[in-house]
């Protein structure tokens, strides 16, 4: 007896265009939200060809996503088929994403850059000093701690995230999970992203996030089997259903720059462009569609990458590094600049010995980006609902002009502008940040001259090192 052994990949299936003009699919929150600050409704609401699909899965494609910003799908294809696939008319590329190999061990998953230590108890909230460096508690003093402002939390799991007495079962408005993952959601299949959330909506006696009355939704993007390109566009669906949702702060700890299988990896010198993967692109353009997003820098800096990752090097987010109480920088934050040249990352807050509530209710001492960042969308969070009429980017650039190296950035990519301020960007004067724009999804192409690679952004050449040439 013969056996035929059939392989599925997981494939990304780009398409050419969007005939049908259909509705977005957006709730009433998000329309409400786009009209107040009046951003248009363009080719990317369109959802994807329905015909174009059907074509797919009837040549056996089993679709996972459907991402109307890359127009194009996240399916699982038998290998045999990849060319009948690519000879459509209507496809324009087919890249594998997964291989479906047995995992390799990954580093960063399974021994994470922090440790944890048990927190004493003795004063009132162990988490004051973090909320102290970025003067947050004047803002809660003065009633401001998220209301009305929608957050999503994406991470890799949140284990207890439904029964732990810090959180307030109302303010969670429902999870995603767009992994292959079948385990429970609240189950034992991560902890970080608990553990992200009790930075900004933990709250017992003897500890305060920084926004503890946003709503948010909880999204699972992370697969932990696997380090593979098929995560980034996991990322995409995520920021895409936010988007949909009317989602005001999307807060991600999570990095990609090389892979499980090594002819993926990115090239810290050129790909950290903002536009090479598709999660950087979506997350620029969902800053374009109102969003504020908020990425953690990464855990390099000691390590032979030592810079950000995708998609920390987005345009028009907040990128965080992380300090010590002390406002010293964290060794193992990564750093930039991004490799088109832009400061990297923007803003810092407490990674290096984050107070945070472990899922099993323990407030505990933990190191990593991966809690400055929640800190920082708390911080914007708390600052949005002071001022409500005010878009996403005005919010971001008041707290990157509040932050203390605001008028000398760090040309070493450390820190970028440093530690915000949050009181004094609620009280700095509007015409500050009156006129500012998102940049455009599209800001920035590579270029070959002389045989050399070089980045073409706003006009503006830069080596692949990122600095300016003249």
């Amino acid at each position: 007896m013969k056996f035929l052994l059939i392989l599925l990949h997981i494939y990304f299936v780009s398409f050419l265009d969007k005939p049908e003009k259909t509705a977005p699919q957006l709730s009433p929150r998000a329309i409400e939200q786009r009209q107040k600050w009046n951003i248009p409704t363009d080719q990317m609401d369109y959802p994807v060809s329905p015909m174009y699909m059907d074509s797919l899965r009837r040549m056996g494609a089993k679709i996972m996503h459907k991402s109307r910003w890359m127009n194009g799908v996240t399916c699982e294809l038998k290998d045999e088929l990849v060319q009948k696939v690519r000879a459509l008319s209507f496809v324009t590329n087919v890249e594998m994403t997964r291989d479906n190999s047995a995992p390799i061990y990954s580093p960063r998953k399974r021994s994470p850059a922090w440790t944890a230590a048990t927190a004493t108890t003795e004063d009132r909230y162990i988490s004051d000093a973090q909320l102290a460096l970025y003067n947050l508690q004047p803002l809660h003093y003065a009633g401001y701690e998220g209301q009305d402002i929608l957050m999503t939390v994406c991470d890799g799991g949140f284990t207890n995230a439904n029964s732990m007495s810090c959180f307030r079962r109302e303010q969670e408005l429902g999870h995603f999970d767009f992994t292959d993952n079948a385990d429970d959601f609240y189950g034992w299949s991560g902890v970080h992203g608990t553990e992200c959330l009790s930075t900004i909506s933990g709250i017992t006696t003897y500890y305060r996030g920084a926004a503890t009355r946003a709503n948010y939704y909880l999204m699972r993007s992370e697969e932990d089997a696997t380090e593979s390109p098929k995560e980034m566009d996991n990322l995409v669906a995520a920021l895409e259903k936010a988007d949909s949702l009317g989602v005001n702060v999307f807060s991600v700890s999570l990095g990609y720059a090389y892979f499980d299988n090594d002819s993926w990896s990115l090239n810290a010198q050129t790909d950290l462009d903002g536009q090479t993967t598709r999660c950087s692109r979506a997350a620029t353009i969902a800053a374009r569609k109102g969003m504020l997003v908020v990425v953690a820098a990464g855990n390099e800096g000691t390590n032979a990458w030592r810079t950000i990752s995708a998609p920390a090097d987005a345009d028009s987010i907040l990128t965080v590094g992380a300090v010590d109480t002390d406002s010293l920088v964290a060794d193992f934050s990564s750093y930039g600049p991004s490799s088109d040249g832009r400061i990297k990352p923007e803003v810092c807050a407490v990674g290096r010995q984050t107070a945070l509530i472990y899922p099993d209710g323990q407030i505990v001492y933990s190191n990593g980006t991966s809690f400055a960042a929640p800190l920082i969308a708390g911080l914007a969070a708390s600052l949005w609902s002071a001022l409500p009429d005010e878009n996403a980017m005005q919010i971001r650039q008041r707290i990157i002009r509040s932050a203390h190296r605001y008028a000398h950035p760090d040309r070493a990519n450390h820190i970028g502008y440093g530690i915000p301020d949050a009181w004094a960007a609620y009280t700095m004067s509007t015409e500050a940040v009156s006129e500012v724009r998102p940049a455009s999804a599209v800001s920035s192409q590579k270029i070959m001259q002389n045989g050399q690679l070089y980045i073409l952004r706003d006009g503006k050449l830069y080596d692949v090192l990122g600095h300016r040439i003249e």
